[in-house]
């Protein structure tokens, strides 16, 4: 089997997966002010930027060049919010584009997760990088400390499609 079919059927497989039992896990989150947009709304920062804020806390209008400049700024202060990430994916579903939504809440789970764990995460998903315990161990640290249960299915769906292909690797 050449690279190009091994990606179509690939492909396939997770085309027919979306939407299935995994949906329990992307249901919309309540935002903190309650709040829920649809396309009349978008762009968010342009329509309802008082909806906006970073994961510190912080609202657009705060997010100046001249408080950047100061020091009053730092670059933690740009990192998207989990509420914002929702809002967006509300935004994906009054749409149609389920699929984006879907990415977006899931986006939404992985705020909480430290940036090198983040990649490290990132690079243990690569072909032959981890074995399946260690990607069984990644989606339970996902759910159990960071409270992100559609990213440790993405996980576990990962290590069961590797296995299927050939893909973890061997100690």
């Amino acid at each position: 089997m050449d690279q190009e079919e091994l990606i179509r059927q690939i492909m396939a497989e997770v085309m027919k997966n979306l939407g299935s039992e995994n949906q329990v896990a992307f249901e919309k989150k309540p935002v903190p002010a309650g709040a829920t947009v649809g396309v009349a709304d978008y762009p968010l920062a342009e329509r309802r930027p008082e909806l906006v804020r970073t994961d510190s806390g912080a609202r657009l209008a705060e997010l100046t060049f001249e408080r950047l400049k100061s020091g009053e700024l730092k670059p933690s202060d740009f990192k998207i919010s989990a509420d914002t990430l929702e809002l967006q994916a509300q935004v994906a579903d009054d749409v149609g584009r389920g699929s984006l939504a879907r990415n977006l809440r899931r986006a939404a789970e992985l705020v909480a997760v430290p940036d090198d764990r983040l990649l490290a995460i990132y690079d243990a998903l690569r072909p032959y990088r981890s074995t399946k315990k260690e990607l069984l161990d990644i989606a339970a640290e996902l759910e159990g400390t960071y409270d992100a249960k559609a990213a440790g299915i993405f996980v576990r769906e990962a290590a069961e499609v590797y296995q299927a292909r050939g893909r973890l690797r061997v100690d």
